[in-house]
């Protein structure tokens, strides 16, 4: 049986979203490349902050509006990722487990939109 959200902390996508932010700030902790690491950690907290955000505007179209943008930052975070591997900043089994994580929390985002369009059209 699935638990009631009634708010934002109870929404697994996040919570999801939340861990990659911690995991991300200490994967980051002494990278010094200042200005990539600072626009990887504003991407990676703005996918729980739109998320809560839109929850609490208690309106179904801008909870799906923030949702959309959440899952913009999500694909804008999996880029400076890719990029990061290439570059060797971050090592290649941490960078393959964020970008796995930034396709869970799209696919979650994606899912959750479609059940937000379909139930309240």
């Amino acid at each position: 049986m699935s638990q009631k959200v009634e708010k934002f902390e109870d929404l697994n996508i996040w919570k999801e979203s939340m861990g990659l932010v911690v995991r991300l700030y200490n994967e980051l902790k002494d990278c010094r490349d200042f200005g990539l690491r600072d626009q990887m950690q504003r991407a990676a907290v703005s996918v729980p902050s739109n998320i809560a955000e839109g929850f609490e505007r208690k309106t179904n179209k801008d909870f799906i509006r923030f949702l959309y943008i959440a899952k913009a930052s999500s694909a804008e975070l999996r880029t400076q990722l890719y990029l990061c591997k290439k570059l060797g900043l971050i090592e290649k089994n941490e960078s393959d487990l964020l970008i796995d994580k930034t396709r869970k929390i799209s696919s979650m985002t994606h899912n959750l939109i479609k059940t937000r369009s379909e139930s309240f059209s």
